[in-house]
């Protein structure tokens, strides 16, 4: 065996700067690996592992471990990091040393002690994880401070959406703290939100076609999200045991798709104010077929509560529709239109203090008139209420994919747009405007305009479209798996929940086998938040035998 290279050879870690011995030597002996002859090793006359990059030591012994290196070194005198990572290839590039699983330190917040982790998963979980392109998925844990070392159970947060992260917890309280007294708790961002690879109005313009968008876009439903959690289980649970799952609205949807494939991870499944329909083909027609008939209710709950909103709503849409373009610009850069108003009752009718937020909100329309003959003007309040009300710009997976959750092999076709045509006028601000009636809000829907109006969703407008045809989504949910569960399940089903409607929920229910329900109308579809400790302790009793089935 031929020496590949003397001790003596330059290995450059910066400017001006070389390799210290003991690393120099260890580089060496990795170079020796591949039985280079002494006239080959002969033009090795520096390797510089800087390039203006900076990758460093580590970085360059994983380079030089790869087979295709050897090839590489026997012809040229001087390896660069550049160099080396262009003779890897498309395959090795794939199979970098970026590891699975790394851990953060802990730190804290009051009564509580996190932790990050962060794992690298595929993006595509149906072809070889080699073959895939990667992206990065974060959870925090959280456990009662004291408890790091203490051998708990596991449970993991499914957050609501679909396209929001998990809480930030800034102390203990709710149903964290409640939680934390017997669990481990994992909260975990879903892929494309918060830390986990996010997918927001900037980086998704680094695809630069709506066709790539959408082949990108239609990895990130509730199917990969349980991959990515079966993922991170059997890496983060001890003997890759079962854990505990809690999900919250959209998080429901995707227990019930965990349930469905993968049961073997499961050892509990908590579910509040979210239990999705499961039949075949596109079900978006039927909900927001129920959607709306709810939503018309909850306009005349506002309405009776505060009658004074009635003339301010209509005067807003009539300001709005005397506007240049028919409507008033608003801070982030979209358009307030009488329909985009009308949009408020996203939030407004479904959670608990809704109600009251748009009221205070709406008492604030208009800015004072300072000088007698001064235009009526709606406040710049008013338009940042608005903006922050909807939170499309940061989380716009919400708006891209909204109707797509509800589709198995079949598509939308922009269904809550088309089932509002069926209601006629009844949903026309400007008409109810000109004929003095009420302005009906309308509740969680996505509709086609929305991609013309809400500035940050313009660039996504042909995705979007090209979404709302795609008619070839995978199953997200087995009704005979759901048939024969053998996992504990406990829901909270509230009886006016705005977002997933009663009836829906228990055409469902029906075909989970075992599933324990809490039926109540004392809380909205916001009680985990309004009201979590008492939620998840009444879950927990369903279960575990403190609480009574019926």
């Amino acid at each position: 065996m031929g020496a590949a290279t003397s001790i003596s050879t330059p290995i450059i870690v910066g400017p001006g700067r070389l390799l210290p011995p003991a690393r120099s030597s260890l580089l060496h002996k990795h170079l020796q690996r591949f039985n280079f002859s002494s006239s080959s090793s002969s033009l090795l006359s520096e390797i510089d592992l800087t390039n203006g990059y900076g990758y460093g030591y580590r970085r360059a012994l994983w380079l030089l471990a790869l087979p295709t290196t050897s090839s590489l070194l026997s012809r040229v005198g001087k390896v660069t990091i550049t160099t080396l990572r262009a003779m890897v290839g498309s395959q090795n590039r794939a199979d970098e040393e970026v590891p699975e699983h790394t851990v953060g330190d802990w730190f804290s917040v009051p009564e509580l002690r996190l932790r990050d982790h962060r794992f690298t998963v595929p993006l595509d979980y149906s072809v070889d994880r080699h073959n895939s392109p990667k992206i990065s998925i974060f959870a925090r844990e959280v456990v009662a401070a004291g408890k790091e070392e203490v051998a708990l159970p596991y449970l993991l947060y499914l957050q609501g959406g679909p396209g929001f992260e998990s809480p930030r917890p800034t102390e203990a309280s709710g149903w964290i703290k409640k939680a934390c007294e017997e669990y481990r708790v994992i909260l975990l961002d879903q892929r494309g939100t918060g830390l986990s690879t996010p997918l927001t109005a900037s980086s998704l313009l680094q695809i630069t076609s709506a066709e790539k968008q959408v082949d990108y876009l239609k990895y990130f439903r509730a199917d990969n999200i349980v991959n990515d959690a079966e993922f991170i289980r059997v890496r983060l649970v001890p003997d890759a045991g079962p854990w505990t799952i809690l999900g919250q609205s959209y998080g429901g949807f995707c227990a019930v798709t965990y349930l469905s494939f993968a049961p073997q991870g499961l050892k509990q499944v908590l579910i509040t104010g979210g239990i999705p329909p499961i039949g075949n083909g596109c079900m978006a027609d039927t909900v927001y077929r129920a959607c709306f008939e709810q939503i018309i209710c909850q306009n005349d709950k506002y309405y009776k509560r505060f009658p004074h909103d009635i003339e301010i709503v209509r005067d807003l849409v009539k300001h709005l529709v005397e506007s240049e373009g028919g409507g008033v610009p608003l801070p982030s850069g979209g358009i307030l239109t009488p329909r985009g108003l009308q949009t408020l009752g996203l939030s407004a009718l479904g959670s608990s203090s809704g109600f009251e937020r748009l009221h205070y909100m709406l008492e604030r329309a208009w800015d004072p008139i300072l000088v007698p003959g001064a235009q009526k003007c709606i406040s710049y309040f008013f338009l940042r209420a608005v903006d922050d009300w909807l939170a499309f710009d940061t989380n716009p997976l919400y708006a891209v994919l909204h109707e797509s959750i509800y589709c198995q092999g079949a598509s939308s076709q922009w269904s809550a747009h088309r089932i509002r045509v069926e209601y006629g006028s009844r949903f026309d601000a400007v008409k109810a405007a000109k004929e003095g009636d009420r302005i009906l809000f309308t509740g969680e829907m996505i509709f086609p305009w929305m991609f013309d109006e809400i500035h940050a969703l313009k660039p996504l407008k042909e995705a979007a479209h090209l979404l709302a045809e795609k008619n070839d989504w995978p199953a997200l949910y087995d009704i005979a798996s759901l048939n024969n569960n053998k996992v504990p399940v406990a829901a909270a089903v509230y009886y006016e929940d705005v977002y997933v409607n009663f009836k829906l929920v228990m055409e469902t229910a029906s075909q989970i086998a075992g599933i324990r329900l809490w039926i109540n109308n004392e809380f909205m579809h916001s009680g985990l938040r309004d009201a979590g400790s008492q939620v998840l302790d009444h879950l927990m009793g369903l279960l575990n035998g403190r609480k009574p089935v019926f």
